[in-house]
């Protein structure tokens, strides 16, 4: 493998596995509250076209990389997505705590 190859990859693992605390993080808690669900939607957004530009170059590093942040940021948005709605009284729930009048 070249060096530069090699740097890439490095790269690649470590900047993307910098997610997988925070997804163990918010899965052991069972809150994103402290998460910012617009950040991590742009991320998002950002790491798909990394993912689209790696397959047009054909670059196993750039698809790798992409492909395992796409998961792991997708995972995360879910999280926030299924936590916060879980989270969230319903209607009835919300009539039940109000006080008698």
């Amino acid at each position: 493998m070249e060096l530069a190859a090699g740097i890439g990859l490095l790269a690649a693992t470590l900047t993307t596995l910098a997610f997988l605390p925070q997804v163990v993080r918010t899965w052991r808690r069972r809150s994103a509250d402290d998460l910012s669900a617009g950040t991590f939607l742009l991320l998002f957004t950002g790491i798909v076209f990394w993912l689209f530009y790696g397959i047009l170059r054909r670059d196993p590093i750039i698809i790798l990389a992409n492909a395992v942040g796409v998961t792991l940021v997708g995972s995360l948005l879910l999280m926030i997505w299924r936590f916060r709605l879980r989270a969230r009284p319903s209607d009835s729930e919300r009539r039940l705590s109000e006080p008698l009048q």
